[in-house]
């Protein structure tokens, strides 16, 4: 099968494409005939070993697909051969064919189409977790819910979130063109961050209170603006650092206005830690993607997708990851998707 193959840690733009070993299955484990996979900017860290965690050389990138299944090994129970799922994997998503964790996995609508799927096991996925989740965000119907980088994955999704849970959501990013986005999909305010000072702005949008609830995946100076906008025992999560500065917290201003800082490690849910605990959060994975699925089926959520590639073209969809012109998710689509979409 064809692959993006990583043999010694590199810069993405140094990696082609290859023949690569089909996946052996382990029990609890299904083959799935890849049709969609996610592009992320966590992808490009993996590859050149500079993420918290590193697959074993010789490794396939990618930890989002979806596709059909193939074939089920021992111990699988919810899924049979033929199946429209999404999942998420350890490594391998950048291929034509891949390997799947059943507690890992799940079935898709008929009316969602593969290169959608993959916004839900990640952006979707994070964004609930965060805002609903009782020890993260919490957002709760009437408070104000502050997202950066609001036209991107993660942001579109929380936007489109927070709304269902009735919050007043503002949202900020770095054109018109971005905003024009965000607010499609729901904001209620929209803030050009290149402006200027945007903690300004949400001040005066909330009558000088601030925000009850920031979602921040852009770090830096966005994140120290951040704290000078947020309400009395607020809470902000810093999901990513796009903006390539991690975040320093100022530990004067976390007690001053009672604010909590919130840490979410998605991968820690889907068994990427040394412990491997996916089997433990399991049942909880499951419920997420159900209500996910279920507002997607009622028209509550519309996962954007602003570009797809096919596979051999990887190296144009990450340089539009990395060069932050993404609106949405960017996908790569291989097989039967890939023919249905002309690429």
């Amino acid at each position: 099968m064809r692959g993006v193959l990583v043999e010694k840690w590199t810069e993405f733009d140094k990696l082609q494409l290859a023949e690569c070993p089909n996946p052996m299955l382990q029990p609890g484990q299904m083959r799935i005939k890849t049709q969609a996979a996610g592009v992320s900017f966590a992808t490009s860290l993996i590859v050149a070993g500079k993420y918290q965690r590193k697959p074993p050389l010789p490794f396939v990138p990618g930890t989002e697909v979806s596709g059909v299944v193939t074939e089920v090994a021992d111990g699988v129970t919810r899924f049979q051969v033929g199946d429209r799922v999404a999942s998420v994997i350890d490594w391998g998503g950048l291929a034509e064919e891949t390997a799947a964790f059943e507690v890992n996995t799940f079935k898709i609508p008929d009316s969602l189409e593969f290169h959608k799927a993959i916004c839900f096991t990640n952006s979707y996925g994070t964004s609930y977790a965060a805002l609903v989740w009782p020890h993260l965000l919490r957002l709760e119907a009437g408070q104000t819910l502050l997202v950066h980088g609001a036209a991107g994955g993660v942001g579109v999704a929380a936007v489109e979130i927070g709304k269902i849970l009735g919050a007043n959501v503002i949202a900020t990013a770095g054109s018109a063109e971005k905003l024009d986005i965000v607010r499609s999909h729901g904001a209620d305010h929209v803030i050009n961050y290149r402006d200027g000072p945007f903690r300004d702005q949400v001040l005066d949008l909330t009558n000088g209170r601030g925000a009850d609830a920031i979602y921040d995946p852009v770090g830096g100076e966005v994140f120290e603006q951040s704290l000078r906008c947020i309400a009395p025992e607020g809470r902000i999560m810093p999901v990513g650092f796009a903006a390539g500065t991690i975040q320093q917290i100022p530990a004067n201003i976390l007690l001053v206005k009672n604010i909590t800082v919130c840490g979410l490690n998605m991968g820690y849910y889907m068994g990427w830690s040394p412990d491997d605990v996916r089997d433990k959060y399991g049942d909880r994975l499951a419920a997420m993607m159900t209500q996910l699925f279920a507002w997607f089926d009622e028209g509550h959520l519309n996962p954007r997708v602003s570009a797809t590639f096919a596979l051999p073209d990887f190296q144009q969809a990450m340089a539009l990851v990395l060069g932050r012109q993404a609106q949405g998710r960017v996908a790569l689509v291989m097989n039967e998707e890939a023919a249905r979409l002309g690429k």
